[in-house]
């Protein structure tokens, strides 16, 4: 792109007079700062940013961005793969001001903005002991996660992000705030609920929250490469019987340079296998036990640990400032050819950084119908999600070829169906993303977003 993008002077305006937080121009003070995003690989120049402080400063963004005809992001913490918060010669509608989480421990309730991050919803939910299903990275924000669905350590025991949202209040592309719940408008509150950002802006979300912690028993586990089709295979089968309070995932990694691996072995390929146990954390010994116990892993770090901190353990792996491009596919089981053809491509990965991670699904996810939210993939027992990283640029061809060659080899295994919030572009197969209850998802947005305003997403065409 040459040039710096440009508004009419009336909509730089009618922004600044109108909206409480910050508005930014392109090369002013803070529009760079501002226009980055999680993912290094999106390079995108909005026309105007503004900082909402409020959801009447959404109000107004969205009412200039569709008299004025420009594409609209939404940014709340800018974490998303894809990169869709931001667009070229658009409006960048930025929530992080927008942060507030307020606990009602007697009803045990949250009410949190669409800014937040995990982060700030566990530190306050935990410091009464509660929490509710989120994702790995506390960077992450909230309003992103649960529009995808979200899931996390909890969701096998307590459902995704989405089972336990009890409401939102939703800007639409007419300028409108809306409340949606089971009880009123029910038909948005299902759309949202897996459909993404489709509908309109979320500017607040309240969920019930859970017992959880403060302590409890996770870690790693990290065995050598020569026996990763061993240990695979042996998660696979012992994944079959265990409760839903534990969930264990299986990652292909470099080792990191920490105290339990061995110093000889640090920047080896290795194989993890993470469980993390939800109940009473003295009594998830027994279950991670044979975990322990098979084979001759290199060492392990699992402890009872604070379940805050747990959900920040992986945060620098997956700080800001690298370039990402991730695929993601849903199966409902796990056998010996898949296994092959996930490590095949684990053991040849393009960076140091690139991840291929085996996630075990199920539990409270599966009992759900597919129709009674957005999100349809209840019958997903795992996921595998190839996150390549990587920081030079000229590596770009090499990292995304790989990603879609490991994707490809293993769509034969899978449902045909991804997780929304793990892969880095629309994926122009809208069945692929919301299979099922596609056409739902349609006449619901044809009701809502007539015009296609919020259309830098997983995108749901409007019947008109």
């Amino acid at each position: 792109m040459t040039g710096e993008p440009t508004l009419a002077e009336s909509a730089y305006e009618t922004l600044e007079d109108e909206i409480h937080g910050d508005v930014l121009r392109p090369g002013g003070e803070g529009y760079d700062e501002a226009r980055e995003v999680w993912n290094a690989m999106i390079e995108k120049h909005p026309a105007v940013i503004t900082r909402c402080a409020g959801t009447a400063d959404v109000i107004t963004a969205v009412n200039v961005a569709r008299e004025h005809g420009l594409p609209i992001g939404v940014k709340g913490n800018g974490h998303n793969v894809a990169g869709n918060a931001v667009c070229d010669h658009g409006l960048t509608i930025d929530l992080s001001g927008m942060s507030a989480v307020r606990v009602d421990p007697a009803t045990r309730t949250a009410r949190v903005g669409p800014g937040a991050t995990l982060a700030d919803v566990d530190h306050e939910t935990q410091a009464f002991g509660l929490a509710t299903p989120l994702g790995f990275v506390s960077e992450t924000g909230i309003a992103g996660l649960t529009l995808g669905g979200g899931f996390g350590y909890l969701s096998r025991t307590y459902g995704m992000t989405i089972d336990n949202l009890r409401s939102v209040d939703v800007v639409t592309a007419d300028g409108e705030l809306l409340h949606a719940s089971e009880d009123d408008r029910p038909d948005l509150f299902w759309a949202v609920r897996g459909g993404g950002g489709n509908f309109g802006i979320v500017t607040s979300l309240e969920f019930d929250l859970h017992e959880v912690g403060p302590e409890v028993l996770a870690g790693l586990i990290v065995h050598r490469v020569a026996d990763a089709q061993a240990v695979v295979r042996h998660w696979r089968d012992y994944v079959a019987e265990v409760p839903d309070e534990l969930t264990v995932w299986v990652v292909v990694l470099t080792a990191p340079p920490a105290p339990f691996i061995p110093e000889a072995h640090h920047g080896d390929p290795v194989v993890a296998v993470l469980p993390v146990y939800a109940g009473d954390p003295e009594e998830g010994w027994s279950l991670v036990d044979p975990l322990l116990e098979f084979g001759d892993p290199l060492g392990d770090n699992v402890a009872v640990r604070s379940y805050a901190r747990w959900q920040r353990f992986f945060d620098a792996a997956n700080a800001s400032g690298a370039r990402n491009y991730w695929k993601s596919l849903n199966f409902t089981e796990v056998t010996d050819e898949m296994i092959d053809t996930a490590l095949e491509y684990g053991l040849s990965r393009p960076t140091d950084d690139t991840k291929v991670a085996m996630a075990h699904m199920g539990g409270a996810m599966s009992r759900v119908p597919a129709d009674a939210t957005a999100y349809p993939h209840r019958d997903a027992e795992f996921l595998v999600n190839v996150q390549v990283r990587w920081d030079d640029q000229e590596q770009d061809e090499e990292c995304v070829e790989w990603a879609g060659k490991s994707h490809d080899a293993l769509v034969e295994y899978s449902t045909d169906g991804t997780y929304t919030n793990f892969i880095s572009e629309e994926t122009g197969r809208e069945r692929f993303a919301y299979r099922e209850n596609y056409d739902r998802l349609v006449e619901v947005k044809t009701e809502y977003d007539p015009e296609n305003v919020f259309r830098l997403n997983q995108n749901v065409t409007p019947a008109t």
